[in-house]
């Protein structure tokens, strides 16, 4: 008996960039051939984001070195050779967040709550992106900051900007901050008491005690002339308890896939602003690569400014296409059951269909050859 699966699409279909507007006074490509150059979007779209990531990647001056800074909506972004189906729980990206905690009702306390429909309409969508680059899978929000740096191949280092990131935070009095082994920014925490602790549940921190905790993921391209080296640092998110349950795919049991597959680690917020920590990375950026990127050399990169560049249009386009997202899915195997190739035993079927999932008989017959009823 084979079984062939059927997953229903994570993301809606709508293609809102289906024209760039017209050209505006002051376009941020303007500014590609400077020596360095210090970009920051003011979206928060992740195709967008990384649209712009990937045109100043291609575009800016090949012996140039640049930084990016943005921010993302709620999204879960898997690397350019991983499966969705494995790193997601689908199932939970499609009912997005829950909404905050609505405040007492005013009036009588008779005063029924509110519907469930009216909660539903409430939550907030999660995006579904694949990004261009390798690593691992990341959650990003509102709480996150991401940062890239674009540079000549013959001065990338795979440590250099992380210990750029990890000399902004410590500036911030951020302490036990490293760059480990892995590439990541890890924080040391030694938690003596349940005060300290308490603080750590208050600002939405996943992890709490003693330990060591991920900060800042990396994931790199590589290109013949350009390296970019990226990450995203856990500043204030008020989502890390629900991060191990959207990166937890309930399929992981049956699937033997080929690609990269993330490394679990647990994760802790750092506990400073975006804005702060902006600021505090541009300055460790201007000390290592001169003022000529200092005061008034920050591009502010608007939506519409983005959208009038073509590359960056048909970069969304493409970055919100099921084909990409689920298309470039390296090659795997689904099975209800041990096989030669992978002994593994599997779980129980009943823990598995509850999410949204459905298997039907397919029949190993072409129509043509299709036996008798």
């Amino acid at each position: 008996m084979a079984f062939a699966l059927r997953v229903r699409r994570a993301l809606p279909r709508r293609n809102p960039f289906t024209h760039a507007p017209p050209a505006q006074t002051r376009a941020y490509t303007q500014y590609l051939s400077r020596p360095v150059q210090i970009y920051r979007s003011t979206s928060t779209d992740p195709y967008l984001n990384l649209s712009i990531e990937h045109h100043l990647l291609q575009r800016s001056h090949p012996d140039s070195t640049v930084l990016f800074l943005y921010t993302n909506r709620p999204s879960v972004v898997i690397g350019r050779n991983q499966n969705p189906w494995l790193e997601v729980n689908l199932h939970q990206l499609r009912q997005g967040l829950p909404p905050p905690p609505s405040p007492p009702p005013k009036g009588s306390a008779d005063d029924p709550p509110s519907p469930d429909s009216e909660q539903e309409a409430r939550r907030t969508p999660i995006a579904l992106v694949r990004r261009r680059s390798g690593g691992g899978t990341v959650f990003h929000d509102v709480g996150n900051a991401n940062w890239a740096v674009i540079c000549p191949p013959a001065a990338f280092d795979r440590d250099r900007h992380g210990e750029m990131v990890a000399r902004a935070l410590r500036a911030l009095g951020v302490a036990g901050v490293r760059v480990n082994e892995r590439h990541d920014i890890v924080m040391d925490v030694n938690d003596d008491g349940h005060e300290e602790e308490g603080r750590a549940r208050e600002d939405g921190r996943a992890g709490t005690g003693s330990g060591t905790f991920k900060v800042s993921g990396s994931a790199y391209k590589l290109t013949r002339t350009r390296s970019l080296h990226h990450g995203t640092c856990l500043l204030q998110s008020a989502n890390l308890g629900r991060v191990s349950g959207l990166l937890r795919s309930p399929a992981e049991g049956f699937i033997k896939a080929r690609g990269v597959e993330s490394v679990r680690s647990p994760i802790r917020n750092v506990g400073v602003g975006g804005e702060v920590f902006a600021d505090a990375v541009m300055r460790e950026f201007r000390r290592m690569y001169g003022e000529s990127a200092g005061e008034g050399g920050v591009v502010v990169i608007g939506e519409a400014e983005a959208l009038a560049a073509e590359e960056v249009v048909r970069g969304v386009r493409e970055l919100r296409s099921p084909d990409w997202i689920f298309g470039q899915t390296p090659q795997f195997t689904f099975s209800t059951h041990p096989t030669e190739e992978d002994p593994r035993e599997r779980p129980p079927m009943a823990d598995f269909l509850p999410y949204g999932v459905s298997l039907h008989r397919a029949s190993p017959f072409p129509p043509a050859l299709e036996p008798p009823a």
